[in-house]
């Protein structure tokens, strides 16, 4: 753990990484209780989706946009505005639905659903924004490695601690007074982060031509995004499929409880797993690095389809969380290595849209073939886009180093 050490010792990383956290617990909190506090005053299951659904979408539709422009104007200028917008609309949103208990509530779904859909369109990208600036604290790339790595598991406990969170709330409130501190905190969490005294690559325009060298890096650099771009997706798309083949599988076994420590069991997979792949020095290259972890976890899903129990498949999920975070961290740092200094924001959000349009779409394709395929097979299906990622990226490669 020295590494890492060294990581949080490095001048304004810490008081910067505890700002961004601090903003990003609200992504773990919103989403429980925006459809709790939605079904609380609608009394309707459906208009709480619904309303889940479009912030959901919004918010990953539009990411690569709203990193886009605090690459442009910096933190200050673009994520704080869109954070003060964000958090009102979840704050207006907490106020139209709380007091409204029982079925036939008062609140409509019509307003549900454009404070859901604005709210998700001001989403401030914390985590695109945390990854620009580590690239700026780390200008070493083995610890920026570990800097990414250190980002990642936080975030992936901060995503299982912020339900946890909104349950101690809900138990002692209303529904609402989760939405009012999710909003809370991504206010008070960016404002800290865009006062981090850590430059920020801003994008530097004359009136609205940016001069004709820089529009040419960011018109060329951007194609290398296509290899993290899909290993994060065929990632998102394991992710999402897993999620509900675990839920078919306890349910056939006679296990429905099991599920949490499944998934508690990829977590701890992938904690472990960015851990210590973030405090080794790897020699060889990034790109095929990814294409073997990619492998390793596509693997690891098709062998889970042949676990006979709970415990077996709780055991091949925490081996292939093992290859989760080390997926994403590299898939991040080609991102990184690929954007113009001015374009890093950008280019890790669309890693990160990629990651959760590709857990949705998995979700929607398991959805479909449970009940109608063997779950073994459904396995073998939630694995092959790890699977082919691994070869897409191997074969192009290999093309490369022949040309």
């Amino acid at each position: 753990m020295h590494s890492y050490a060294a990581v949080l010792r490095t001048p304004h990383a810490l008081s910067t990484f505890g700002a961004a956290l601090l903003g990003r617990l609200s992504y773990g909190t919103v989403s429980l209780s925006l459809a709790l506090a939605a079904k609380n005053a609608s009394g309707s299951l459906a208009v709480a989706g619904t309303a889940l659904a479009l912030f959901g979408a919004t918010s990953v539709i539009l990411s690569p946009v709203r990193a886009a422009l605090v690459d442009r104007y910096g933190p200050r200028r673009a994520l704080v505005p869109m954070a003060v917008v964000y958090a009102a609309l979840l704050t207006v949103f907490a106020l139209v639905t709380r007091d409204h208990p029982g079925a036939g509530a008062g609140t409509s779904t019509v307003t549900l659903g454009a404070l859901a859909v604005c709210a998700g369109a001001c989403t401030p990208p914390l985590g695109p924004t945390m990854r620009t600036l580590w690239s700026q604290l780390m200008p070493d790339r083995r610890m920026l490695q570990r800097a990414y790595s250190l980002d990642g598991v936080a975030e992936e406990l901060l995503l299982v601690a912020g339900p946890l969170l909104v349950g101690v709330l809900v138990a002692y409130a209303e529904p609402a007074a989760g939405v009012a501190v999710s909003a809370a905190l991504v206010l008070v969490g960016t404002v800290a982060l865009a006062l981090s005294p850590v430059p920020f690559p801003v994008r530097r325009v004359s009136g609205r031509r940016v001069s004709a060298r820089r529009e040419r890096t960011t018109r060329t650099r951007p194609r290398g995004l296509g290899q993290p771009v899909l290993a994060a997706a065929g990632v998102g798309l394991c992710l999402g499929g897993l999620d509900l083949l675990a839920i078919a599988f306890t349910e056939e076994q006679h296990r429905p409880g099991a599920v949490a420590w499944i998934l508690a069991a990829l977590s701890a997979g992938s904690a472990v797993g960015g851990l210590t792949y973030g405090a080794v020095s790897w020699r060889s290259a990034a790109r095929p690095r990814l294409a073997l972890i990619c492998a390793g976890l596509g693997a690891a899903l098709a062998a889970a389809g042949l676990a006979p129990n709970v415990y077996a498949l709780g055991a091949a999920a925490a081996v292939a969380g093992l290859f989760v975070a080390p997926a994403l961290t590299t898939a991040y740092l080609i991102a990184d290595e690929t954007a113009a200094p001015d374009a890093r924001t950008q280019a890790g959000a669309w890693v990160n849209t990629a990651v959760n349009a590709g857990s949705s779409g998995g979700t929607a394709l398991v959805g479909v073939l449970a009940g109608r395929l063997p779950l073994s097979l459904c396995f073998v299906l939630v694995a092959a886009p790890a699977l082919v990622c691994a070869a897409v990226t191997l074969h192009g490669e290999n093309h490369r180093k022949r040309h």
